[in-house]
């Protein structure tokens, strides 16, 4: 038929994907937020009743995937997300909204649901995108988190498009620069239980999914711009965080975190090799 993309046509999501939810709960405790602090070189009270720093409610309510039922790359075949096996994967970007404060040492309970899905073509060709929302609520506050994962075919050449020239960026107030290391993104995907192997298994990264070098993880440069927030402007509210991954990042690079303050909030970005890899805004 015209108009059809037959590489989009092989693309399908389960009919039953859209709705699929779930529902958990743990207790802050303070030790996997130490464990980030010492991966991110953080300095945060992290004791019984101060607030959980925002964003680091990733170190909670991490997969629990037996060894056996991963997949060659490293992804639960099980859970809330449908079976993508063969596809590669790629968060996107994350939207927050926080009300009040989740504390450390609280119960907390996460629903999460599945929005939406569709299949999109970009730069690179067709691909998946997976809509997530996560609602975590605690005896003092709770946060909503929307989430954005993008699932491509894994055959047919490297496993991303030529980059593009980013446009100029502004000025930053604020800034810092960081080369990461294998170490620092196995101690990452350990603390957060980032099985995917493209962070720590370079010769799956290059031979396999064909990227040039390990990649730095998205999640891992959206706290890297909390970070930053919080290192140049201690006092500054959170009340809203969006992030979003402009191209990936890669070993051996260094990544310029930069800050620059807006209307209510601050614009936030990082480079790697002369090109913008993601981008965020915090509001205030």
């Amino acid at each position: 038929m015209p108009g059809v993309d037959p590489a989009a046509e092989a693309l399908r999501v389960p009919a039953d994907c859209v709705g699929r939810a779930e529902e958990a709960s743990e207790i802050a405790q303070a030790e996997p937020l130490q464990r980030l602090a010492a991966v991110l070189e953080a300095d945060w009270p992290l004791s019984p009743g101060d607030p959980v720093p925002p964003g680091w409610h990733w170190a909670y309510f991490l997969p629990r995937t037996r060894q056996g039922r991963l997949g060659p790359e490293g992804h639960a075949g099980e859970g809330l997300l449908p079976p993508l096996r063969g596809l590669r994967r790629m968060w996107a970007g994350s939207r927050f909204d926080f009300t009040g404060l989740l504390r450390i040492g609280a119960p907390l309970i996460r629903r999460s649901r599945i929005r939406a899905a569709e299949v999109k073509r970009g730069r690179s060709g067709p691909f998946i995108l997976l809509s997530l929302e996560h609602e975590i609520a605690g005896p003092d506050g709770s946060l909503r988190e929307d989430q954005d994962l993008v699932f491509r075919p894994a055959a047919g050449g490297p496993a991303s498009a030529p980059p593009s020239a980013s446009p100029p960026s502004p000025r930053p107030d604020f800034e810092r620069e960081l080369r990461p290391d294998p170490v620092l993104l196995f101690r990452f995907s350990a603390v957060t239980f980032n099985a995917h192997r493209i962070h720590y298994d370079r010769p799956y990264a290059t031979g396999v999914e064909g990227y040039p070098d390990l990649v730095v993880h998205g999640p891992l440069q959206a706290l890297l711009m909390l970070d930053l927030v919080h290192r140049a402007r201690p006092e500054a509210r959170v009340a809203g965080f969006t992030f979003r991954a402009e191209r990936p990042a890669f070993l051996p690079h260094a990544l310029s975190i930069r800050g620059r303050a807006s209307a209510g909030g601050f614009d936030l970005w990082i480079e790697a090799a002369g090109l913008v890899t993601s981008r965020g805004r915090v509001e205030g």
